[in-house]
């Protein structure tokens, strides 16, 4: 199946709507309960708040009174109701934010269980950067907005809609002039609002392209320095963070303009209308306590709009988080698991078959990385894959864990198509030890307990030992236990191999996968290592890629890939008398080019 294509500029526009965030729901229904708690302390919040006027109204006109004790009643009251105020808007702000807080953890765990089962083709095309900046950042922002934003705009929406019921009540006249005010202040909302939403959208992809930059130099850091291209690297960082500023300084600008205006607005209309009604409580048409209500209840509304037009610009950018999330939950893998998996049959073997496999690599669809390629590897047996780089080896490799599909053929692992197989069944039945080691910024014993993660500690120190890694290990400061820093920066690059070796050997596997995998050691530690193999190979289907010839003398057999294609096929010393492409390669790493022996 083919990639989901990347939206267009034309597509992110029609998308960047606030309806955006219906994605959200999903994870918040899970939490109706507390959403319901939460939604009925901000309904109560907002009822104390448009009653307390009412009360100020009753005290303004009392205030002559002689009896002192009605007056000490409405005081009283005044305070009951701000004590229920606070409870309420206390309530509101721990459950609202505790339900923000859970609903983006639910999302990052949703992200990230997403993206970390995608198969390499997809990160071919987006850097692990902005996917990380979108776990990250964009989720903030969906926080702000659940665990404050939507709680302030459902508050300030009620006391909008009951104010201006109130203010009715109170004055129809007035309120009849406040509404002639509405139109003026929802036309640049609205107006301002869409540039609004582009400016968000376009100040979150900086954000990400700036963290993606960030990410990859980092990453690569000891390159970097080595290179002394720190000032390119710093400059290039620069750059995009001064886009993503000055993309934000447009979206800061024009969301200042648009509360400047509305507030202008608003408050200068209703200082218009009031000066209206206090020339009816000169001419006896209103109660001084009546304006009063009237105006509490205009300056609520009045902050209520305000409010909301600032809010508006909170929920665009939180829908453009929103829509960047859903992209990476909706996104479609080019290799997925069968509906009905078939199982493994003869889990304890290893029976390899490629049969006339085609394949390009998507990033370079005019260059075939195999073409027609067919081979078997009965179980046990050691079969060494050969030739120049981008023959085609490290294919056979990626193919066979299924990172991707043959567009031609099929590939099968005990008879049965890897596509009728759920990935994650099968490839337990292959340990790999990649060209270049991947080690995690976790401690030695928990790096080789990656092949194998319920595996008790001497069955750690027994692969350690097999993979001749054990007396480094132990003289490490805290031995086993020692961290090894963020990709194992505190070993050498033949140690690192060491432990990939080591954590393929706890697995177990019935197929192993060796990419390259004594290309770091030294000439002792190979011959420790290339033992512990030939011990682990003896019963097991291997695959050995290799550029170094000595590795692969004892093979049962030798494959010589060229130009994608298997050129050559037997074992060394048929391969050396043919005095074709390996026996090129031989010579030229055995005798320094004279003839080969």
């Amino acid at each position: 199946m083919a990639a989901a294509p990347v939206p267009s500029e034309e597509e992110r526009e029609k998308s960047k709507q606030i309806g955006a965030l219906r994605a959200l729901w999903p994870f918040i229904w899970p939490y109706k309960g507390q959403l319901a708690l939460a939604i009925l302390a901000l309904v109560l919040t907002a009822a104390v708040s448009l009653v307390l006027p009412m009360a100020v109204r009753r005290v303004v006109d009392n205030f002559n009174v002689e009896d002192s004790a009605i007056l000490d009643l409405y005081f009283f009251a005044a305070i009951g109701i701000a004590a229920l105020l606070a409870l309420g808007t206390g309530l509101r702000y721990y459950l609202v934010t505790r339900l923000g807080e859970r609903v983006v953890a639910d999302i990052r765990k949703a992200v990230f269980q997403r993206v970390v089962g995608m198969s390499p083709a997809f990160y071919e095309k987006i850097m692990t950067g902005e996917v990380l900046s979108r776990i990250t950042t964009d989720t903030t922002l969906i926080l702000s907005v659940i665990g404050s934003s939507i709680s302030i705009a459902l508050r300030n929406a009620l006391i909008l809609v009951g104010g201006l019921a109130l203010m009715m009540l109170t004055s129809a006249k007035l309120t009849g002039l406040v509404l002639l005010i509405v139109p003026a202040v929802i036309v640049p909302i609205i107006v301002l609002g869409r540039k609004l939403r582009v400016l968000s959208r376009e100040n979150q992809d900086w954000i990400a392209a700036s963290s993606g930059n960030a990410s990859e130099a980092l990453g690569a850091i000891q390159t970097v320095q080595s290179f002394t291209h720190e000032t390119q690297s710093r400059v290039a960082f620069d750059d995009l963070t001064e886009q993503s500023f000055g993309s934000a300084r447009k979206r800061i600008g024009t969301r200042a303009i648009m509360t400047m205006i509305v507030i202008f607005l608003i408050f200068s209309g209703i200082v218009g209308v009031l000066w209206i009604g206090a020339n009816d409580v000169r001419t006896a048409v209103m109660t001084p306590g009546e304006l009063v209500q009237f105006l509490i209840y205009s300056v609520m509304v009045a902050g209520a709009v305000a409010a909301l037009s600032e809010i508006w610009g909170e929920l665009q950018r939180a829908a453009g988080a929103t829509e960047r999330l859903v992209e990476l939950l909706n996104a479609e893998d080019n290799v997925l698991d069968p509906l009905a998996p078939r199982a493994l049959p003869d889990v304890q073997k290893g029976t390899v078959t490629f049969e006339d496999v085609t394949f390009h690599y998507p990033s370079r669809p005019a260059q075939a990385a195999l073409d027609g390629v067919s081979l078997h590897v009965n179980p046990g047996e050691t079969v060494a894959l050969v030739g120049p780089s981008g023959a085609g080896k490290s294919t056979i490799i990626q193919l066979l864990q299924r990172f991707y599909d043959p567009e031609q053929g099929r590939v099968t692992l005990n008879g049965v198509d890897l596509r009728d197989m759920a990935r994650h069944e099968f490839r337990k039945a292959i340990a790999l030890v990649p060209q270049e080691p991947v080690i995690f910024a976790a401690s030695a014993r928990e790096n080789i307990r990656f092949g194998w993660p319920e595996a008790a500690d001497a069955d750690v120190e027994a692969a350690a030992k097999a993979a001749a890694a054990h007396d480094f290990l132990t003289a490490l400061p805290d031995g086993y236990d020692t961290y090894v820093g963020e990709r194992g920066v505190m070993l050498s690059g033949g140690q690192k191999q060491r432990i990939a070796i080591a954590r393929a050997i706890l697995r177990d596997a019935p197929v192993l996968l060796l990419d390259e995998a004594t290309s770091a050691l030294d000439a002792e530690s190979e011959q420790a290592v290339q033992r512990a193999v030939e011990d682990l190979s003896a019963d097991r289907t291997t695959l050995i890629v290799a550029h170094r010839l000595a590795t692969v003398k004892k093979a049962d057999r030798i494959l010589v890939f060229d130009q994608g294609r298997i050129i050559a096929e037997g074992t060394h010393d048929e391969l050396v008398a043919e005095q074709g492409l390996y026996a090129r390669l031989a010579r030229l790493q055995f005798t320094d080019g004279v003839a080969a022996q």
